[in-house]
């Protein structure tokens, strides 16, 4: 029986609740995946009494003895304080060692795949530890030369948005710079990977510019003509039907009408902006290229939500369902 890892994040905010809830519908509707909660047990147990489900766990340590659906991968000596506040560096430093032995799990073969509960990254820095974003984090925890984040969902009709992101954390004066023909290449050939592996009749790329109108042929912009158009030509030239570049205003549009399979867009909000008008609730963050499944809710931790009763748990549940879909697929 294949087994997800599944880190607890930010314990001060809705990760915790949400991978609980997530769990305790999921384990019911698939028989064959085991689950690996990563993170403090005593955190664990509190909420499993207040959910009024299964309060005593086994360890993953004892799954040759115990069996059981759902197990706790605990790495504190001793139990985090209770009440932290929000985003206090305790729980920041423990996300971070969590999302470490997650990947380490996975790298071993002892996990299939992995989902990660949000963790914030401002309360990260804030405790010292250097860090872009999980995805970033586990690129380089595997040494993944190339990887990408894509964001996938549906609206309430059932049409679904793909978005492969060619930059992901960086400020919006630093994203012409860091494009280039390789590394939208790269994407646009990870996001065709992708709807293969989801197992797509096609693979239709489009590719969004980044400036107002795709640059108006160099009059806003070289970007287009210089980096975005070459990118495409060369991804295009080792099979992959993909187009652009395109207007972001139109394209999103294209893709709902069917025209397209996936989007490639050149940074963070170009590409999340369209995702959470029409899946807010349901989005799924997957990480392109690693040598593992790694999936995430498309949500933050939500410190004002946090211990209420209040979170949704449905991204979680969509990530969790992806990240099963995707390790199956790969057996």
């Amino acid at each position: 029986m294949r087994a997800l890892g599944i880190t607890l994040g930010d314990i001060t905010g809705i990760g915790p609740e949400v991978t609980l809830r997530a769990v305790a519908r999921e384990v019911v509707a698939d028989e064959d995946t085991r689950y690996v909660l990563i993170g403090d047990n005593a955190v664990v147990r509190e909420l499993c009494g207040l959910l009024g489900v299964e309060a005593d766990l086994p360890r993953w340590s004892d799954r040759a003895e115990v069996a059981s659906r759902v197990y706790v991968h605990d790495l504190e000596t001793a139990p985090l304080p209770r009440d932290l506040p929000a985003g206090a560096p305790e729980a920041s430093l423990a996300a971070v060692r969590w999302l470490r032995e997650g990947a380490r799990l996975c790298l071993a073969g002892e996990l299939a795949g992995m989902v990660t509960a949000p963790v914030s990254k401002e309360a990260v820095l804030r405790s010292g530890q250097p860090f872009i974003g999980q995805t970033e984090f586990l690129s380089d925890l595997a040494a993944a030369p190339r990887t990408a984040m894509m964001l996938l969902g549906h609206d309430d009709r059932g049409r679904w948005l793909r978005v492969a992101l060619a930059t992901t954390h960086l400020p919006l004066k630093d994203v012409a710079a860091a494009l280039t023909v390789g590394g939208v290449a790269q994407t646009i050939e990870l996001a065709a990977e992708a709807c293969a592996r989801l197992g797509l009749g096609r693979r239709r790329i489009a590719v969004c510019g980044l400036n107002p109108h795709a640059g108006e042929g160099g009059r806003m912009g070289r970007e287009e003509l210089d980096i975005i158009a070459p990118a495409v030509a060369l991804a295009r030239s080792r099979g992959v039907d993909c187009h652009g570049p395109s207007a972001a205003d139109t394209v999103f549009h294209q893709v709902f009408r069917g025209d397209f399979d996936a989007v490639v867009a050149m940074y963070h909000d170009q590409g999340l902006v369209p995702l959470k008008m029409v899946a807010f609730d349901t989005g799924v963050n997957w990480t392109l290229g690693l040598p593992f499944v790694r999936t995430s809710p498309d949500h933050g931790t939500a410190y004002d939500l946090a211990g209420r009763g209040l979170a949704d748990p449905s991204s979680m549940e969509a990530a969790i369902r992806l990240a099963r879909q995707l390790v199956t697929s790969a057996v």
